[in-house]
């Protein structure tokens, strides 16, 4: 009876001993959080050499930084968009070495020695690329910020078809796709629009692979 008494708490008591209880539980997340600026811990940089629209270019970079955050931070390339940054959303979609990647979801080390093409590589405004013209005629886009990634993914895109890649869409695997309106909205589906101008980047790409891109 007597242990009983002794263990007896008022409601106050009660509230602050479970309080105390979840800063000591706390205590470990947040020295974890702080770790970063520790000395052991301090990022870690390496050269990167790669080739960007044409032209050789070197980077020191935490080796942690995303090929986006290169090109868009380091390189001033902002024509690359940071959507997502998850790789739903293809905003940031480049070519790397004629292939199309989302570069968010990669690392810029990753690329020693590729060739990378963004959509100032593609075209100038005095000489836009067939399809940067394709889109302005059809008006494949409205508020505009996700047209670069769709353009670098409609060039690299038609290189697929015309380099018979199947896709889900296609009716024999060992036959080479026709680049139809099923097979486009298929292939660019990585790549979303806000705005919805979908049936008219359709059209852009349907008259560029019309001209073999």
């Amino acid at each position: 009876m007597d242990s009983l008494l002794k263990l007896t708490l008022t409601r106050r008591e009660l509230l602050k001993a479970g309080a105390a209880s979840a800063a000591a539980a706390a205590a470990p997340s947040v020295a974890f959080a702080q770790a970063p600026d520790e000395p052991g811990r301090s990022p870690v940089m390496t050269k990167v050499a790669f080739e960007v629209n044409g032209k050789p270019e070197t980077l020191e970079l935490d080796t942690r930084t995303s090929l986006l955050d290169a090109l868009r931070e380091h390189l001033h390339l902002t024509g690359t968009k940071k959507g997502c940054d998850h790789g739903q959303c293809g905003a940031c979609t480049v070519m790397v070495d004629g292939r199309r990647i989302n570069a968010c979801l990669t690392l810029a080390v990753m690329h020693e020695g590729d060739r990378i093409t963004t959509i100032e590589g593609l075209g100038t405004p005095d000489k836009l690329h067939p399809m940067q013209a394709a889109f302005i005629k059809h008006d494949g886009y409205q508020c505009g910020y996700c047209t670069p990634g769709q353009i670098c993914s409609a060039v690299a895109m038609l290189g697929e078809i015309n380099s018979g890649v199947p896709s889900l869409v296609s009716e024999k695997l060992t036959a080479r796709p026709k680049p139809s309106a099923e097979e486009i909205r298929e292939r660019m589906s990585g790549n979303i629009c806000r705005c919805g101008a979908y049936s008219n980047i359709v059209d852009a790409i349907t008259e560029v692979a019309g001209r073999s891109a």
